[in-house]
Formats: C-alpha cells, structure tokens, sequence
C-alpha cells in the first residue's frame, strides 16, 4: 500500500513544490477509482446536495446526509486525505455549535479533516475547532454557501475592497490554525499573491494555475452535468454520452430479445 495522506504529508507537498490533486467524491465506487488512481485528498462536499441531491445549492444540506455521504467514501480509502464539509448552519450560530459538531461529524463519518466556509468572520470558529485537535481546511474567495449574499456564482477580488478582504480571509484562516485553504473563482494573480504569502497549501478551483494544488467535482470532470460548465471547468470525459448509449444498447436489446442471452441465464 502506498503511503496514507496525511495532514503533514500535505503540508509538506507545499514545501517540496509538489503539486496537491483534490476531486470530489460522494460514495464507494467513485471513491475507490480515484483513490487507486492517486488523488491526494478526497473532499466529500456539500455539493453533494447539487450533484447528487439535485437541490438548487448547498443550503439545504444536513449533518446528516453528510455523514451518510462520508461513511460511503471511506469505505473506498485506503491511501487518500479524506475531508468533510461543514454544512450550512452547522458551525455559524456558535463556537460551542460548531465545536460539537465538528465533532460529530468526524467521529460518526470516519474524516479526518472538516471544510468550512469563510475567513475573518471564522476565525475563531476555526481556531475553536483546531485546538480541539480536528484538522480545518479553509475556503475563501466565492463560498457557496454564501451564495444569496454575492448575488450568484460570481467571481470575486475583481475590484480592490474585494481583494484586500480575501487576502484578510486568507491570512485569517492561517493564523487560526487551518492546514490549508481553497480558493474558489479569484483572480489567478490574487491567487498567486496569497499562495506566495501564506505557508499553508492553496488549493483552487477557478483560481488559476499558481496555486498549490487543485480541486474539481469529479462530475464536472467527467462531464456527467450535461450542458452546465462553469469555466473553471474541465471534462476530460463525456461520461454522460457513454452512459447513454450504453442505456440505449441496452433497452435495444431487450426489446429486441437479445438480452438475455445463454451466457447470462441460470437452468434447472
């Protein structure tokens, strides 16, 4: 077995120049495939709640569901840094909310780090949550669960009171104790300033190429969303024409009485 991901081993890739690869992953078999193939750290998102779900966005996602979600992608790890996200209302309303939390979440899903949205105005969330020796990763720049605030999926540091408030955040969430941070739909010179300035990893998405390591869905990667492709986006497969002409094939042959055949029937 190859060497588990661990919270130094991350932090070390930065030092070393290493680049971090981070995908999303809602369940067993997906999990399984890319930790075999080598991904770095496995983020159990709440997008979970889009991809998986089909809610409108994040907000309605529950404790719970991922839990459920975290459990399932465990049981595909062997190597992979597991994370899993904080959802909406769950570390917001108080230190002590989220602390609990936090914990749960950790002890009934088998993570080994939690992801929570926002920078200055969580600092101390954060702080709160590291020093009851839970691992916290950052996210920064367009944080979806904020979506009704920013008016959308918009990309933000464009204007300067903007990008002096995401170096803030930035900062903010180093200096609480977090291991890394994402940054999501910044400009790619923001993204290299904070990557240059802060000694933990910057992992983007929609934030460019200096960044120290990068994240996607692994559904937009395997273009299973259909039309809908941000521009941070890549699909290095259209996985979603696969499948359907699979299912087609399929529905063609049993109608036809090609399917089953001999080779998939069991006789007396």
């Amino acid at each position: 077995m190859t060497q588990k991901v661990t919270v130094p081993s991350i932090k070390a890739m930065k030092e070393k120049g290493e680049k971090i690869t981070m995908l999303t992953a809602y369940d067993t078999p997906f999990a399984r495939i890319l930790d075999q193939a080598g991904v770095d750290i496995l983020l159990v998102g709440d997008s979970a709640g889009s991809v998986v779900a089909g809610y409108p966005n994040t907000l309605p996602v529950t404790i719970d569901e991922m839990i459920y979600h975290t459990r399932a992608v465990i049981k595909g790890v062997q190597r992979a840094f597991v994370v899993i996200d904080m959802p909406f209302m769950s570390y917001q309303i108080s230190i002590e909310d989220a602390k609990r939390n936090a914990g749960r979440m950790i002890k009934e899903s088998g993570a080994e780090a939690v992801k929570l949205e926002g920078g200055v105005n969580m600092k101390e969330v954060i702080r709160a949550i590291v020093d009851i020796d839970i691992p916290v990763m950052g996210h920064i720049g367009l944080t979806p669960q904020s979506i009704h605030q920013m008016g959308g999926h918009k990309v933000q540091g464009k204007v300067e009171e903007q990008k002096q408030k995401i170096i803030a955040d930035a900062v903010a969430v180093e200096e609480a104790g977090a291991f890394s941070v994402v940054m999501e739909c910044i400009p790619t010179e923001l993204a290299q300033e904070i990557t240059e300035q802060l000694s933990i990893p910057t992992i983007g998405i929609g934030a460019g190429i200096h960044c120290d390591g990068q994240v996607l869905v692994i559904h937009d990667l395997l273009g299973l969303m259909g039309d809908f492709r941000p521009k941070f986006v890549k699909s290095y497969v259209n996985l979603q024409q696969v499948i359907s002409q699979a299912v087609e094939e399929y529905m063609d042959e049993v109608r036809k009485k090609k399917f089953p055949t001999e080779e998939q029937s069991f006789h007396l």
